[in-house]
């Protein structure tokens, strides 16, 4: 690795650090700088601004979530390959809230990444994804049903996210049993697709 490298891979490492444990408002340039041992200067030196150290950031988020995706085997089974990336999906957020919400959410306030750079790291994991689906899947619809399998995965984990640290509520059983409420929520919208359950 060159220099250069060495030093952005250090404050990416930092700002993961930062993130989660201070959460997305944390990721300041002083605050990451802190982290790597460096100035503010030297994180403006790398990445020109704050945007371009988030964006950084926002792309080894992906890599990550990619890098998790890419340890699940390829069985040849799509509906067990999807229903191992799903876990897999799932303990990726869990693992850290806040780089979730980070990637996910509009959780620092002003930053937004550019079309091209959501569509390069979105692509790279939702890919992953759709490729499974898609082996289950008719042709014409495979994109359409890889969308609303990331919709339920995506919106029970970010369901289990907002209430973990809460008290459960009487009467709410699925939330004691979280893993299985979000698997059969993926089983229900595969057999309602018409594909073979996972």
């Amino acid at each position: 690795m060159v220099e250069g490298e060495e030093l952005r891979d250090r404050f990416v490492g930092a700002a993961l650090r930062v993130v989660a444990e201070h959460g997305p408002a944390g990721l300041t340039v002083r605050r990451v700088a802190e982290e790597a041992g460096s100035s503010t200067m030297g994180v403006y030196s790398r990445f020109g601004s704050r945007t371009g150290m988030l964006e950084a950031l926002y792309e080894r988020a992906f890599a990550m979530l990619r890098d998790a995706f890419a340890r699940v085997p390829v069985t040849g089974d799509a509906a067990a390959d999807v229903r191992a990336l799903a876990l897999a999906y799932r303990a990726f957020g869990l693992e850290s809230p806040a780089r979730y919400a980070f990637m996910f959410e509009r959780a620092v306030p002003g930053f937004d990444p550019g079309p091209r750079l959501r569509t390069e790291a979105l692509g790279s994991t939702f890919g992953v994804l759709a490729a499974a689906v898609g082996r289950a899947a008719a042709p014409q619809a495979a994109a359409h049903d890889a969308y609303l399998v990331w919709a339920v995965l995506h919106g029970t984990v970010g369901i289990e996210l907002a209430h973990r640290e809460r008290t459960d509520l009487p009467g709410w059983s699925a939330a004691a049993d979280r893993e299985g409420v979000y698997l059969d929520g993926l089983a229900a919208l595969w057999r309602g697709l018409g594909l073979d359950g996972p």
